[in-house]
């Protein structure tokens, strides 16, 4: 009974740490760029919002890779 109980809270905790690293690498990426990406989603520039998505896309899978090994 303890065991799946274990497995739940690794995986909770684990996908936890995955979300904050993709958030950061957002957010790490949003400093160091020149872009205000986010005034240009709002204003409706689709390229602006396919980069944003192209980015958090490649930090996911970063991180995936990551925690998986």
């Amino acid at each position: 009974m303890a065991k799946p109980l274990l497995q739940l809270l690794l995986t909770v905790g684990w996908t936890f740490v995955g979300v904050i690293l993709i958030y950061g690498g957002v957010q790490l990426f949003d400093a160091l760029s020149p872009t205000d990406y986010r005034a240009e989603i709002r204003k409706g520039n689709v390229a602006a919002g396919l980069v944003v998505g192209s980015v958090t896309l490649a930090i996911a899978a970063v991180v995936v890779a990551v925690l998986s090994s």
